[in-house]
């Protein structure tokens, strides 16, 4: 039995920052942030959103009559949790109006965590299938104005649908996995910004995939050469280029060059959006699904997951018949589309307004907030979550 991604959604909030006029306001060259780090936009997250309405937004474009009874799981990666307790997936699985029987359960392992979800809700699938699974991915990437690590931050959310007979993406059997517990990047329980050894991650990223890839290939006797496309957990998009560019020479010249036109695409929306965290990977499978030509039914894809920390995965999905019939193309386009540009200074404003970790009653700036659902903000020590 095939399983599998059944649909994707995307939801990224509406306002953006150019990232030239962002280098140019912090005195960099702009080819610093467009070339040296392979981004063009950045998500700017406003105090109205958070993970789970993300999360929620994300996911309701893949809901319908014909698949909301099938749902019996929800399983909530993200490294940005709005409660040390109670689960993300509690508030996402009442925001979308599931039913009150479907268990629902948040998963944290950095950028890894949905990888981690797509695993389980798999098995899950094999063992129930006439069910469905709903696996979202939803962060806000923050470390902080004027850091180094500002031009890497973004924001968003992914959603995925497992299910048997997968409209879009079979899921091979195997995987490979490397762990090992390192400090590249880590965020304390007091601390609201990411703390980042970037050079030591970046290295650690690369080894990662080199190890999983040889593991995975001895472990299925693939060859390198059965991959259509790689894709690639893209906290930046320079940093996936760089880890296929190191595995290029074992292939021939002509493979080597397909598999950079299909980076190319994969990496269309990761650029205009910045980092998802753990949505980042399938972001990256959704641009290459929707910008590649020269993809066909039966194609392998490799995907390498990783979560600093760290953890990295890497496995291979099959290309299903008519997959780009299921990805909700022009809904994704749309929302890039019809962004609204901010400068600079609004963005910091934005930046700071984020609500903060304290007791007090709190009012967001949802008005200006046009997603169907937002954070109105706290009381009484509780979140206040609306729909429109």
């Amino acid at each position: 039995m095939k399983v599998g991604i059944d649909q994707i959604g995307f939801y990224t909030p509406k306002w953006y920052v150019d990232m030239a006029n962002l280098a140019q306001a912090r005195n960099e060259d702009p080819n610093k942030y467009l070339i040296g780090i392979g981004q063009s936009k950045q998500a700017v997250i406003p105090n109205s959103q958070d993970a789970v309405t993300m999360a929620a937004n994300a996911a309701d474009t893949i809901l319908s009559e014909a698949n909301r009874d099938k749902i019996d799981l929800i399983l909530f990666g993200t490294e940005s949790g709005i409660d040390n307790s109670k689960s993300g997936a509690i508030y996402l699985q009442h925001l979308l109006d599931l039913p009150n029987d479907v268990q629902s359960v948040e998963l944290k392992q950095a950028c890894y965590a949905m990888t981690a979800g797509i695993q389980l809700a798999k098995d899950h699938v094999l063992a129930h299938p006439d069910k469905q699974v709903l696996v979202v991915g939803a962060d806000i990437a923050r470390y902080g104005l004027h850091s180094a690590g500002e031009p890497t931050q973004g924001g968003g959310a992914m959603a995925v649908t497992i299910s048997a007979d997968p409209r879009i993406l079979a899921i091979e059997a195997e995987s490979a996995h490397y762990v090992a517990d390192i400090m590249d990047f880590w965020r304390p329980l007091y601390a609201t910004e990411a703390l980042v050894d970037g050079k030591y991650s970046s290295a650690q990223y690369i080894d990662f995939f080199k190890r999983t890839l040889t593991m995975y290939q001895q472990h299925t006797n693939t060859e390198l050469s059965d991959l259509s496309a790689l894709v690639f957990h893209l906290p930046y998009t320079k940093m996936g280029l760089k880890a296929l560019k190191s595995i290029l020479n074992e292939t021939s010249e002509s493979h080597a060059n397909q598999l950079m036109k299909n980076f190319e695409a994969s990496r269309v929306f990761n650029r205009q959006v910045g980092n998802l965290y753990t949505g980042s990977l399938y972001l990256s499978l959704f641009s290459l699904l929707v910008n590649a030509d020269d993809l066909n039914s039966g194609d392998k894809i490799g995907l390498f997951s990783y979560g600093s920390g760290a953890e990295g995965e890497f496995f291979v999905g099959t290309l299903q018949t008519d997959y780009k019939k299921a990805l909700h193309a022009d809904h994704m386009q749309n929302l890039l589309r019809n962004r609204v540009e901010v400068t600079v200074t609004e963005y910091e404003a934005m930046f700071n307004s984020q609500m903060p970790l304290q007791a007090e009653d709190f009012e967001t700036n949802y008005r200006e907030d046009s997603a169907k659902f937002y954070l109105a903000g706290q009381q009484q020590q509780q979140r206040v979550y609306h729909q429109k």
